[in-house]
């Protein structure tokens, strides 16, 4: 009399629930690093561009179109803009500066900025808003 199973044993691992958790974390890691966002003065009217870039940076300047200087959200002095970044930014080797401007602002004055940066070898990132 030879037994015999009537029912086998699946042996394979159904990857569908581990795809539905992984999908649901990038969902929720890209909503919530959209939510951060750098400080800048919210009167600014920046210019408009194609392209944007994905690059956090460490601490935002401001120029209003009044020609006033912020660093983050606090108003400073033109000649105090180096030494301020230069406290802020002095722990960070690849430091990123982000620098909003009204577009009503000579380009001069961003011109500035940049030789700021240069001298103390910090990335600046324009900020712009998309078209």
């Amino acid at each position: 009399m030879a037994l015999t199973r009537r029912s086998k044993v699946d042996s394979g691992f159904s990857m569908s629930s581990m795809t539905d958790i992984v999908f649901l974390l990038l969902i929720f890691f890209m909503i919530t690093s959209t939510l951060v966002t750098p400080y800048a003065k919210k009167d600014i009217q920046l210019p408009v561009s194609d392209q944007q870039t994905s690059a956090k940076p460490n601490t935002t300047i401001s120029i209003s179109k009044e020609l006033r200087y912020y660093i983050e959200d606090e108003e400073v002095n033109f000649y105090e803009i180096e030494g301020r970044l230069q406290q802020i930014l002095e722990v960070s080797p690849e430091t990123y500066v982000s620098l909003h401007v009204d577009e009503s602002v000579p380009f001069s004055q961003v011109g500035k900025i940049r030789d700021i940066a240069i001298r103390n070898q910090y990335k600046l990132i324009l900020a712009t808003r998309a078209k």
